[in-house]
């Protein structure tokens, strides 16, 4: 007679939040990310490309192609001022538009489309507290200001769940107090 084979060990209970909800995972939340992203560059190229080829069509002009076959065009700072205006405003314009979509549309639900695609949420550290607008501009200002002025902040950040205990927060959900929950269906 055979020995019965040996029994793998039980898996280990779902991480919860303090308010006890299941934490989401890493492959949730990355794929609610990719979501947003594209939506967000989307709306970015909708806004963008009409603007750079308006830019081209002005400047591109006043380039002429002389006879010997030599381009010739504007003076540099003709070109070159104009054209760092256009990247200033395209910039502030994406910056504002980053915060209205990240922050006000988490603080009013918790989520943005991509989590609610994904069926996760953000909410506060402390079960009794409210997600408030302040936790919302907290987890932007360190995922999407820090994360693109210092370099690979924006990794470290995303992958710092992969070995944070118990909550699985990411450096801008430890920043500003808050975890990400899955949504009963």
């Amino acid at each position: 007679m055979l020995p019965p084979p040996p029994s793998l060990p039980a898996p280990p209970p779902p991480a919860l939040s303090p308010g006890g909800q299941p934490l989401a995972s890493f492959t949730d939340r990355l794929l609610a990310y990719l979501i947003d992203a594209g939506i967000f560059v989307a709306v970015a190229m909708i806004v963008a490309v009409p603007a750079i080829v308006i830019f081209v069509v002005v400047v591109a002009g006043d380039f002429t192609v002389e006879p010997d076959g030599t381009l010739t065009g504007p003076d540099f700072t003709d070109f070159l001022v104009p054209f760092l205006l256009l990247e200033a405003g395209i910039f502030g314009l994406s910056l504002v538009l980053t915060y209205v979509y990240y922050v006000e549309m988490m603080f009013r639900s918790g989520q943005t489309f991509g989590k609610k695609a994904m069926r996760i949420k953000v909410v506060t550290l402390d079960p009794e507290a409210t997600l408030g607008r302040s936790h919302a501009a907290k987890r932007w200002l360190v995922f999407h200001v820090a994360g693109a002025l210092v370099p690979f902040l924006s990794y470290i950040d995303g992958l710092w769940q992969l070995w944070d205990k118990p909550y699985l927060q990411c450096l801008h959900d430890k920043f500003a107090q808050t975890v990400v929950v899955k949504v009963p269906a």
